[in-house]
């Protein structure tokens, strides 16, 4: 197990590069994190929604994706709300007060002891990721995913401290003195992590550390900038560019409060372009392609869009002739409507919306988790895969179909809507992960560009240059002792 001192300190990089090293040293491991909290999902092969960061790490491990390595996601519906989703099914919203302190904790509890027990049955070794803190007292006694997690599975655990944001002996030297003895007997070793500069000056603070803790430093992890992993933390979003540049390809993402899936647009911005999220009219003005990403709480951050006045410069761009895209929620925003009359977001109520699409969106309780190939554009187009996610259903008003992307089966439905080649709009997550289309979008918008590079070609190379920094960078024979005792 990685487990942390803090959130943001790297648990879950440092648990993607183990397991392609561990791939790569003939294991077949597998990642497991029992509770996450993310607006970052995926969807498995069985149509089952997870944490992004354990799909990417399955990637890593060379695996098809599952529920079990992540039968806990909670996704913010707001500051004090969450939809619960076990075994990757959608199981209610809680406040944050009735998910800690309800009594249905116990019960899962059970359910994520099973899915480590089914992962564990079928990959060795499972590589852990903690999540937060793991000294945070006032909820120990409720906690499903650190220590207890890691008790249950007699984990070899590590402790990753930042170094970067300060503290560090505090930071790792008052976690390991909150544990109880059964824990702290679990930790093998502690990680630094993020150190900038030359890390023989740190040789001293290692020995200062490990005496005050009787804990070994297994490795002093750089801080690096060259190694391109997808991210799922809020934290990684807020350090994204904020602002058009100046004789770029300026691309803007619409920062909407609730965003989701910032993933789709890591191929964008892999891709040379400058890619922003933004929700400053001014800024907004500058893009020569506008896209309105996911959301988790649709209606609420139409309105903000509103409140902002960004619908007016979103508007005024498509008359001009600028590319606007939207996906999923932001698909839905760009109808006519949205409807919401079982209270899925809130009170039952109704809102018009951009008006840039000719169709209508109904919320319903049930929610559609699905992965996909279809043909982008028309019925003889390139094929492209991603995957829905959404609980509603959206509808032409004028029963005229124009849709974006058709089925390979006749049988299946199509999606989104295709207003004309600079305006559309999507339920696929992933769509812009597909090359055809990403070079379709450049084209529309008249922006040149070299070609365009194989955007999952590219994420196997990083994940080899994850795994060789962390074998310059840690004692992996140390960590291979522990593992097989």
């Amino acid at each position: 197990m990685f487990a942390g001192t803090a959130s943001d300190v790297g648990k879950s990089m440092i648990t993607t590069g183990f397991c392609r090293i561990l791939r790569q040293d003939g294991y077949h491991p597998a990642p497991f994190k029992a509770q996450n909290m993310s607006l970052n999902s995926y969807v498995t092969p069985e149509g089952l929604e997870i944490g992004r960061a354990q799909a990417v790490q399955a990637e890593a491990a060379g695996i098809l994706c599952n529920s079990d390595m992540n039968p806990v996601l909670l996704k913010p519906t707001g500051d004090m709300h969450s939809q619960l989703v076990l075994n990757g099914k959608p199981a209610g919203n809680q406040s944050a007060y009735e998910y800690f302190m309800g009594k249905d904790k116990a019960a899962l509890w059970e359910e994520v002891k099973c899915a480590y027990d089914r992962l564990a049955k079928q990959y060795n070794p499972v590589v852990l990721e903690g999540a937060g803190s793991i000294a945070e007292l006032n909820l120990k006694k409720r906690d499903i995913t650190n220590m207890r997690m890691a008790l249950h599975a007699q984990a070899d655990v590590y402790l990753i401290a930042d170094i970067d944001r300060g503290g560090v002996f505090a930071s790792v030297y008052g976690t390991l003195a909150l544990l109880p003895p059964e824990e702290k007997a679990l930790i093998r070793g502690v990680i630094i992590n993020k150190f900038r500069g030359d890390a023989r000056l740190f040789e001293k603070g290692k020995e200062q550390l490990e005496s005050l803790t009787g804990v070994p430093v297994t490795g002093v992890l750089p801080f690096f900038r060259d190694i391109h992993i997808e991210e799922e933390d809020s934290v990684a979003l807020r350090q994204r560019p904020r602002e058009h540049r100046p004789g770029a390809d300026n691309i803007a993402v619409v920062h909407l409060p609730h965003l989701s899936n910032f993933t789709d647009f890591a191929a964008l911005e892999r891709s040379g372009l400058h890619v922003y999220y933004t929700d400053d009219p001014a800024e907004l003005r500058q893009a020569a392609i506008i896209i309105l990403p996911g959301s988790k709480n649709t209606i609420g951050d139409l309105l903000y869009i509103r409140e902002r006045g960004l619908d007016r410069v979103i508007l005024a761009a498509e008359a001009a002739g600028v590319v606007v895209v939207g996906i999923c929620g932001g698909y839905q925003m760009m109808g006519l409507t949205i409807a919401d009359p079982y209270g899925v977001e809130g009170e039952p109520r109704t809102t018009d919306g951009l008006g840039l699409l000719p169709v209508h969106t109904v919320l319903s309780k049930e929610k559609k988790t699905l992965r996909r190939r279809m043909r982008y554009g028309s019925a003889n187009g390139p094929l492209v895969e991603g995957y829905e996610i959404h609980m509603g259903h959206t509808e032409t008003g004028n029963k005229e179909e124009h849709p974006l992307n058709h089925p390979q089966h006749p049988a299946d439905k199509t999606d989104g809507y295709r207003l004309s080649a600079k305006c559309w709009g999507t339920y696929l997550h992933g769509i812009l992960d597909n090359r055809k289309v990403m070079e379709d979008l450049l084209r529309q918008a008249g922006i040149t560009h070299t070609p365009l590079p194989d955007y999952r070609a590219f994420k196997e190379r990083q994940y080899d240059k994850l795994a060789e920094q962390l074998r310059q960078h840690l004692d992996l024979a140390f960590i291979y002792k522990q593992l097989a005792k």
